[in-house]
């Protein structure tokens, strides 16, 4: 094996260097992973936009990772083997934690992750811990399922996670505020739980034509059309029993509340920033209304699990959700691509 590598080093904000570097130590317990494919993701994007609290620069960014265990550490006690082929999660839980003890891991305040405490997926080789080997998100790769898309099931995990709360099903009809590659995923899982309709709105006329590869039932520009006006004419004056705002806007939040149908469920699924989190809802219309609002974060295993198999079946289609697959090499243009919009899903391949 090689002892020097290629990857993807954030020096400071917007500063995105591929350079050479050591091939990490095999940390005892844990394993050596070489890296098959690795997701660029809208966290990955901030962080390189604006930094982040746990990232200490320079860094090694990347958590949405498949790859092949190339070596297994002193005292290794998993279940891998060399060569086995690993989608890989970032997560890591605190087994002693008591919401992860109740299985209700998205609550814990004891959450690690890898490219934050560890360094992350954006190179050839990956050091996998022994705290993520014990109480991660790891499971193999289905054998008949790339690796270009048994990388991309972490945000399939979070949106699980906020159709579980909403108790999406069969007749629902769902608005989904946002037509990026999270928007994208709830219209799959939207229409995997049986929703009967399913809309999608944004503001930028680029993203709701690549939203078009999912099938919405019909896509509104919120910039141009009155958002209300429009999702009553489609629902037949009822409002979506469901509404997922999948973006950083505060005004969505409102809006989410303002369109619902009576007693219908709001997932806050996009955080806000800090300097506009507090956004004027009218909880009045929430308590005659009798909405239920819940807020999503995280993801517990299960959820990476069903997305896994979501994924493998189907029924999240990887194909459409990736539109660019680059080499390492390239990640400065493939960050651009996601940066102006003129992608969904970016994916590296280190080596390639």
């Amino acid at each position: 094996m090689s002892k020097a590598m290629q990857a993807m080093v954030l020096q400071d904000v917007m500063q995105c260097v591929v350079e050479e570097r050591p091939v990490p130590q095999t940390p005892a317990g844990g394993m050596l992973v070489k890296v098959h494919a690795c997701g660029l993701c809208g966290s990955d994007l901030r962080t390189i936009r604006s930094g982040h609290k746990n990232v200490k620069l320079p860094w090694v960014l990347g958590h949405e990772i498949c790859g092949e265990v190339a070596e297994l550490g002193a005292g290794y006690a998993g279940p891998w083997k060399r060569g086995d082929r690993l989608s890989i999660g970032p997560n890591v839980y605190d087994p002693g934690d008591p919401f992860c003890i109740e299985g209700r891991h998205e609550l814990s305040a004891n959450v690690r992750e890898i490219a934050q405490q560890w360094p992350g997926g954006l190179a050839e080789y990956i050091a996998i811990p022994p705290e993520s080997v014990q109480a991660g998100n790891i499971l193999p790769a289905p054998a008949k399922l790339d690796s270009i898309y048994a990388a991309i099931v972490e945000p399939g995990s979070s949106v699980i996670h906020a159709h579980e709360k909403t108790g999406t099903t069969i007749g629902d009809t769902v608005l989904v505020m946002g037509a990026g590659p999270i928007g994208c995923l709830h219209v799959a899982v939207a229409r995997a739980c049986g929703a009967a309709k399913v809309f999608v709105s944004d503001v930028v006329d680029e993203r709701l034509k690549l939203v078009q590869a999912f099938e919405p039932d019909a896509v509104i520009n919120s910039a141009t059309e009155d958002l209300p006006s429009r999702i009553r004419e489609l629902t037949g004056g009822l409002g979506p029993s469901v509404v997922i705002t999948a973006n950083p806007a505060a005004s969505s939040q409102v809006q989410a509340v303002e369109v619902a149908a009576k007693g219908g469920r709001i997932a806050l699924f996009g955080g806000l920033p800090h300097s506009d989190s507090k956004p004027g809802l009218d909880m009045n219309v929430v308590h005659y209304q009798n909405l239920t609002l819940y807020g999503i974060s995280r993801f517990a295993p299960r959820h990476f699990r069903l997305s896994l198999q979501m994924l493998e079946s189907g029924q999240i289609p990887g194909e459409k959700l990736v539109t660019n697959v680059m080499p390492l090499s390239q990640f400065n243009d493939g960050l651009q691509l996601a940066l102006d919009g003129k992608a969904l899903k970016v994916v590296f391949q280190p080596g390639a």
